[in-house]
């Protein structure tokens, strides 16, 4: 059912832009500044047990409701309520369009609409001299945050997989908007106990979709290209485990990429990973969702 039910968000998510304003949850931000200012928990064993608890009370009421509805009315509710779901997960921008948008604010030479739409993706202050190879390999990371993994999730987990994990990316974000030096943007130098409690708990859920996603770029970019940027890759001493997990995919992406070549300069390597993105997301997994779909119809 999960299956059937990701199939019919997916497809009908293009015609529902409208709502997109709706997924960026900006009515949850005052209750996680609450959690993410509390100046109390400084054991950080202490944050860890408060932001589980903190997620667990946001996501437990979707785990409830897809209990109830579950094995009722031949699991029509069950499927519209999954499908609701899933629609207000992903995102909350749309990438695809973001990074168009960017490529157009370039070619205009609109350096404030480019510099707005690379801080969404970067979720940092963008520097203008480096800000577009930072962007190729954000849009990678960016990736597994806004899409795949709450696909990933959402298989795995049904409703409630893919929500604790958009929980999890919501209270990520809302943490790098308020702490993030504009400088780096390394989630590594955010140091309190509650905001490293939130970056572990997110590389926890984003752990294996992101190595998963890190495999699509693999197979469906320059193989060479991403396997050897994959086999050479070295995460600094410096970094926190999610932002190895964003560096990676960057890394691979961009391994991946150089199948179609850097024609086009800055507007030609955003567009290919654009591209890559999306090959990876139709060609690599979508088949694979389709066939355990058919399983689960047959079985």
């Amino acid at each position: 059912m999960n299956f059937l039910a990701l199939f019919v968000g997916l497809g009908i998510e293009r015609a529902l832009t409208m709502l997109f304003h709706l997924r960026e949850f900006r009515w949850l931000d005052p209750l996680f500044d609450i959690i993410l200012s509390n100046k109390r928990l400084t054991q950080p064993n202490l944050a860890v047990a408060a932001v589980a608890v903190f997620v667990a009370f946001l996501v437990l009421p979707v785990v409830l409701i897809e209990t109830i509805f579950s094995d009722r009315l031949v699991y029509i509710p069950q499927f519209v309520f999954a499908v609701i779901v899933l629609l207000f997960c992903l995102g909350p921008r749309d990438l695809g369009k973001e990074v168009t948008d960017y490529c157009e604010a370039l070619e205009k030479n609109d350096e404030n609409e480019a510099r707005d739409i690379a801080r969404e993706l970067l979720e940092y202050e963008p520097d203008i001299d480096s800000s577009t190879w930072d962007i190729e390999a954000a849009i990678y990371a960016q990736a597994n945050n806004r899409i795949f993994g709450v696909v990933f999730w959402f298989v795995v987990l049904g409703p409630g997989g893919a929500w604790l994990f958009r929980v999890l990316d919501l209270l990520r974000h809302r943490a790098a908007e308020q702490a993030v030096p504009a400088e780096t943007g390394d989630a590594g130098s955010l140091s309190s106990p509650i905001t490293q409690a939130v970056l572990l708990f997110h590389w926890l859920i984003g752990w294996i979709p992101g190595r998963l996603l890190a495999a699509g770029y693999v197979l469906a970019g320059s193989y060479d290209g991403a396997a050897a940027a994959w086999k050479s890759f070295r995460s600094a001493d410096s970094l926190s485990p999610a932002a190895e997990t964003r560096a990676l995919l960057g890394a691979v992406g961009k391994g991946a990429a150089a199948w179609a070549g850097s024609e086009g300069g800055a507007t030609g390597r955003v567009a290919n990973a654009r591209k890559l993105v999306f090959r990876t997301l139709w060609m690599i997994w979508c088949p694979v969702l389709a066939l355990l779909t058919l399983y689960d119809l047959m079985a």
